[in-house]
């Protein structure tokens, strides 16, 4: 069995939605200190949908891999979708990653909910803050 699945190997070697959005409604940076791997995540909102969505990422296939399909999982969708993407669903969608890479789908998905919380902070939007990781004290970013 080969260590990473086809979808995986084509997001990596042809990556989806990779780049700057210039002038982005909200922009989300995470990394992992352990591996070194840091996502970017720009969005660009219009009416509460996710319009466009661009990523950076600065790591591993993996790490590429799932900033590329998560920004697939989003784009076009409300922001209370892409606030309920999971790593796991990212995971999923890429027909799965080795356990010792499962920490890259976590920072997809904490990169896009720094995003829309960056968008909502601009805005002055009222949110409740334990749908965002308080990436100070997150349990894998210290590991």
């Amino acid at each position: 069995m080969a260590l990473y699945s086809e979808k995986v190997m084509d997001h990596f070697l042809h990556p989806r939605n990779v780049g700057v959005i210039e002038d982005a409604d909200g922009i989300g940076e995470v990394g992992n200190a352990k591996c070194g791997d840091i996502m970017k995540i720009y969005l660009k909102i219009e009416n509460d949908i996710i319009a466009d969505v661009k990523f950076e990422t600065f790591g591993c296939g993996s790490a590429i891999a799932s900033s590329s399909m998560a920004t697939e999982l989003i784009k076009g969708k409300p922001l209370s979708d892409a606030l309920e993407l999971t790593n796991k669903a990212v995971v999923e969608a890429l027909e799965g990653l080795p356990p010792h890479k499962i920490h890259c789908s976590v920072l997809a998905e904490e990169s896009i909910k720094s995003a829309i919380k960056d968008y909502y902070d601009k805005n002055g939007i009222a949110y409740d803050s334990s749908q965002f990781p308080d990436c100070e004290h997150c349990a894998h970013c210290g590991e």
